[in-house]
């Protein structure tokens, strides 16, 4: 199912996800498989040797098809990926740390581990309108995206991660 090592899972209601997902993957150079949320299947994290994570904080949590993810893959995989890398990334209207939390949170129950500090991308959304716009992603963010992706394609590589 999986013939690359990194994961990249995401989920995106305004695009910003999205886009910060696709910066990842264009990053991890041929190495990553980029799968919405609501597509991932146990079978997707265990020929992973890596995982990205990317979503949306919506209402001071991660996205609920995000949720739903790990709800449906969780007890599937647990004991199974332990000691396997992990990144995220938040696309947030405010500081998407309660999204950053959450994520953490389950992921530690899996034993996997954080090789990049968490990336929160702040889109200071804080109107009806703005929040639910779509996004235009600003370069800064793309790019530290295509970094993380080629940070662990790299790290994979030489056996780091």
């Amino acid at each position: 199912m999986l013939d690359v090592p990194i994961l990249i899972a995401w989920h995106s209601r305004t695009g910003a996800s999205e886009a910060l997902a696709r910066a990842v993957h264009k990053g991890a150079r041929g190495s990553a498989l980029l799968v919405r949320a609501d597509a991932v299947q146990p079978d997707h994290f265990l020929a992973a040797q890596a995982c990205v994570f990317v979503c949306p904080e919506n209402l001071a949590t991660m996205s609920g098809e995000m949720k739903e993810m790990f709800d449906r893959c969780y007890y599937p995989v647990l004991g199974e990926v332990e000691g396997r890398a992990y990144a995220s990334v938040i696309a947030a209207g405010s500081d998407g740390e309660g999204a950053q939390r959450q994520l953490d949170r389950i992921v530690k129950g899996w034993r996997m581990r954080r090789i990049a500090d968490p990336m929160i991308c702040n889109f200071a959304a804080q109107s009806e309108q703005s929040i639910l716009a779509q996004k235009a992603v600003p370069e800064n963010y793309l790019l530290a995206c295509d970094q993380l992706g080629n940070t662990l394609k790299q790290g994979l590589e030489i056996g780091l991660f």
